[in-house]
Parts: structure tokens; C-alpha cells; sequence
């Protein structure tokens, strides 16, 4: 195939390749880059890091100050030593090197965990309420004709100037960083659901009227399975936007996150951890979406396949064990704060017994295609 085809489709191989290319061309420019912004600092012995004070200060020691001044900068002027380094931007090797540190002295896996774990819980109540709303002034023209203009206009809200409300309305705890980031997710994801609602075909309708449908076998059968297999597609999207929400979040009171770590190693100068870090989120975004992607494939496998396959139901029953309990463990921890032990003990069980349900949904799926 050509390569610069219009729309053109590459081979396995072709993407293999050109993607290895790719990413050695984005190391260089960064090598490049960081090589461009370095700068040569001198090194000097007995350089004083910590002068005497200023304020109040006598002649005797201002005088000190200034001969102290004097001496440095004289010293800096004739420096025949120098060495490199990357004020802002940190060379790949540099960036893996920080790694170990940012492990073991700043507690990169926990301050990680801490931070996902806001983001599930912010997600699920985004994705609720937006699912039950939308539904809502979607289907009837009554919320509609209240409440679409506003739904719409929300999204013109700088939510970065609502900082100060959230903070005045549930504090500066983990209350107000879920809220914070669920009403940032909610304010894109609600109008996607009405306008997938309207997205649906008339002819699924008709024929479900013809059938003799009520109004809730036709949202059974018709509306929620055709909103959820294409607003599946838009979570996926939204997912990169809430890695945003969560860093804003995470700076207003800095007790531990992946965002406040940012915050903390960007004012103490030290880009290579950040720059370590950014690669975590992008890694943790890219698990994440194709985390979405598998449940997409398994709980709306029409997308993907023409035939039914075995596996797929029992895939599709581990998944919802997962959402279901993890859901209801949300649901009640944040009604009743006495059960949030025995909560995250079922939220572990169940995700095991899925997980389990899962793998045996996915051996028989591979068996069926081996054998086929």
C-alpha cells in the first residue's frame, strides 16, 4: 500500500514499524529540546547559598553582605569549571533516572492509588447522574423544554473559576475533590447523552411500536442499549479530560495525590520528576482506555461482531458484578461512612469474583475463535 494513500489502511507491520519510528523521533526532538534549554553553571567552592539578612541589618552587617556579594560574583567570573544542566526541560534519561527517587522518597505507587482512587469514585457519580438526568430531558419533552437550554449552557463554565465555590461548599477534604471533578465530567457527558437519545433511529422505534411496545419496553429495549454502545465511546474520551479536573483538585489542599506531588516537585525545581510523573498519568490514561475499550467489546460485542460467540456472556456477567457492587459500595459508603471497611472488602471480592468470571468468559471465547 502506498503510504501516502488518502485514508489509506497499514498492514500490522507498516503500523510496527512506523510506530518505532515515530516514537525515536519523538525521543530525539525531546533530547534536542532539553539540549537546547540547558545552560552552563559554574561551579564554584565555598559559594555562600545563605547570606546574612537584610532587614534591620547594621552597617557591620550589610558590609558583610556586600564583600560576601562581591566574592561570589567575582568567583562566578572567573569559574573555569562548568557543568550542564536542564532548568526546564529534563533529558529522557534524566526523567528515567528520577524514577527510583520519586519511589522510594516520595511515594510515587501510593500517592498514585490515592489519586485513581479519586478519579472512580468522581467518574461513577459523574456518569450516574448524567445517565439518569439525560435520560430524563431526553425522553421527556416536559424536563426538556425546562432544563436543555440550561444543560447546554453549562458547558460554557470556566470550572476553574468555581474553585472557590466548591471549596466554600464542601470544604477543602475529599468531599469537595469528587464533587469538583464529577461536575466537571457531568458538564460535557450530560448534553452527549441527550443528544445520543436523539441520535436513535426512527426505524427501531416504529418497529417496536408496531410490536405493541410500551414506553418502558421501548427504553429497555431500544433507547438504553442504543445510548450506553455509543456513549461508551464518549466515557472513553471524557476519561482524559478528568486527569485534568483531578490535578486542579489535588492543589487546593495538598494532602497527598499525584497532582499535589507535581505541584511540589515543579516549585522545588525538579523537572525530571515531573516530567517522570506526566509519564505515569499518560500511562494510567492509556490503561484506562483500554480498560473502556475492553468493556465496550464485551458488553456491546455487536459493534465488533456479526455472529454471537460463547465467552461473551460470561464476560459480560463478570464486568457487571464489577460495576454493580463497586456501584452499590459507592453508593452506600457515602450514605453510611461506618461501612467503608467492610465496603472495600466487598468492592475486593467482588472485583476478584468478576475478575475469575471474566477470565473463563475469555477461555472460551479463545477457544471458539481457535476453533472457527
Amino acid at each position: 500500500m502506498n503510504l501516502f494513500d488518502i485514508r489509506g489502511k497499514l498492514s500490522k507491520s507498516q503500523r510496527l514499524i512506523l510506530g518505532l519510528i515515530g516514537s525515536i523521533i519523538m525521543l530525539l526532538l525531546w533530547w534536542a529540546l532539553a539540549e537546547m534549554k540547558s545552560v552552563q553553571k559554574p561551579i564554584i567552592e565555598g559559594y555562600n547559598t545563605q547570606l546574612p539578612s537584610s532587614i534591620n541589618a547594621d552597617e557591620a552587617t550589610q558590609a558583610l553582605r556586600d564583600s560576601l556579594i562581591l566574592a561570589d560574583s567575582l568567583a562566578y567570573a572567573n569559574a573555569t569549571e562548568f557543568e550542564k544542566i536542564y532548568p526546564s526541560i529534563p533529558p529522557p534519561h534524566h526523567v528515567v533516572q528520577a524514577f527510583p527517587s520519586l519511589i522510594k522518597k516520595d511515594e510515587l505507587f501510593s500517592n498514585t492509588l490515592q489519586s485513581i482512587w479519586l478519579n472512580v469514585r468522581g467518574y461513577f457519580w459523574a456518569i450516574m447522574i448524567s445517565i439518569i438526568v439525560g435520560f430524563v430531558i431526553g425522553l421527556v419533552p416536559l424536563f426538556r423544554g425546562l432544563f436543555a437550554g440550561q444543560v447546554d449552557a453549562l458547558r460554557f463554565l470556566p470550572l476553574t473559576a468555581l474553585v472557590g465555590l466548591f471549596t466554600a461548599w464542601f470544604g477543602i477534604d475529599d468531599g469537595m475533590k469528587i464533587a469538583f471533578l464529577a461536575f466537571g465530567i457531568i458538564i460535557f457527558l450530560l448534553p452527549v447523552v441527550v443528544q445520543r437519545i436523539d441520535e436513535v433511529k426512527d426505524v427501531y422505534l416504529k418497529t417496536v411500536f408496531t410490536l405493541g411496545a410500551t414506553d418502558w419496553q421501548t427504553i429497555k429495549t431500544v433507547y438504553i442499549p442504543s445510548v450506553m454502545s455509543r456513549l461508551m465511546d464518549d466515557i472513553r474520551v471524557i476519561t482524559a479530560i478528568s486527569w485534568t479536573y483531578i490535578i486542579i483538585a489535588e492543589l487546593l489542599n495538598r494532602q497527598g495525590g499525584i497532582g499535589s506531588l507535581i505541584y511540589i516537585k515543579a516549585r522545588q525545581g525538579q523537572m525530571e520528576k515531573v516530567f517522570a510523573m506526566l509519564i505515569v498519568i499518560i500511562l494510567i490514561g492509556f490503561l484506562q482506555d483500554k480498560l473502556f475499550l475492553f468493556f465496550d467489546r464485551k458488553l456491546f460485542p455487536h459493534k465488533y461482531r456479526k455472529t454471537h460467540v460463547a465467552g461473551i456472556v460470561e464476560s459480560q456477567y463478570g464486568i457487571m458484578v464489577i460495576l454493580i457492587l463497586v456501584a452499590l459500595a459507592l453508593i452506600l459508603t457515602s450514605l453510611f461512612s461506618g461501612l467503608a471497611g467492610s465496603m472495600n472488602l466487598v468492592m475486593i471480592i467482588a472485583t476478584i469474583a468478576g475478575i475469575l468470571m471474566i477470565f473463563y468468559g475469555e477461555f472460551k471465547l479463545f477457544s471458539a475463535d481457535k476453533e472457527s
